[in-house]
């Protein structure tokens, strides 16, 4: 959240509420759904919405992400701030004509940040859950192809063997533990967007699995973990053939699994 000026009597009444709710940006949170609201009654609807802890970003619409705006609609994943460590460094590897996925898409923000950076990717997307999809489709309208699936198998079979950079914001948090994630979080977002199985790694296993078939020599898989499951996720890795490296930023507290096909 970015700070705002100070409230007027209206938002000033809502921040109270808002705080009463828990919400920790009260003030930057009050200013934007003051600032969406079409009149009084909506206005009333959003700040309810929210103080039942619906996420603001679902309410809004879109959400904040590299300074980029992603439409979001309800029951999507709400894009991270430390995704952006993510997006930045897969971009980062990309030239004009390369082939890049994301994979378990949600709204699109990684693509979005991926064809903003590098322009004439043959970009492509996929999510399993219907909802992403046609929200991806919205933030990348002509810029990428967004597919339904799961995993590779929503993907072109003529991509096999020349993904540049496969890029993949897995669900990575463990079984048991989504019981204590925020309730905006858990109650709010579809828990196969949570759900990484017993210890979260369950769909990085399956990417590095297959990854090897569709990445070009030389192509990277990269994927968001916690610090925790970093070295673990890349001796998964190593153990399916990629050279793998731990990347950090502790400013955002984000951590990238980075493997390369060698080749």
């Amino acid at each position: 959240m970015h700070s705002v000026s100070p409230p007027n009597t209206a938002e000033a009444a809502t921040v109270l509420r808002l705080r009463a709710a828990g919400c920790v940006f009260a003030e930057d949170e009050a200013h934007l759904l003051h600032e969406a609201a079409t009149g009084s009654v909506h206005l009333e609807t959003l700040v309810t919405r929210r103080t039942g802890g619906e996420p603001l970003e679902q309410i809004l619409g879109w959400s904040a992400f590299a300074g980029l705006r992603i439409l979001l609609e309800p029951g999507v994943f709400v894009p991270r701030t430390r995704t952006e460590f993510l997006a930045e460094t897969a971009a980062a590897l990309l030239r004009p004509g390369d082939v890049a996925v994301d994979l378990c898409c949600g709204a699109g923000a990684i693509a979005a940040v991926l064809a903003a950076r590098v322009p004439g990717l043959d970009l492509h997307a996929a999510d399993i859950q219907p909802e992403a999809v046609h929200c991806a489709r919205r933030n990348l309208a002509g810029r990428g192809q967004v597919h339904a699936g799961d995993l590779f198998g929503a993907l072109p079979a003529d991509l096999t063997g020349r993904v540049g950079v496969l890029v993949a914001n897995t669900p990575y948090v463990p079984t048991d533990a989504i019981a204590r994630m925020p309730p905006e979080a858990r109650d709010h977002e579809p828990h196969v967007t949570l759900d990484g199985g017993p210890d979260g790694l369950d769909v990085q296993r399956r990417l590095a699995e297959g990854a090897g078939r569709w990445l070009a020599p030389g192509g990277y898989l990269l994927v968001e973990t916690s610090s925790a499951q970093g070295p673990t996720a890349a001796r998964i890795f190593s153990g399916h053939g990629l050279v793998a490296q731990v990347l950090t930023d502790d400013e955002v507290g984000a951590t990238v699994v980075r493997g390369r096909r060698p080749g």
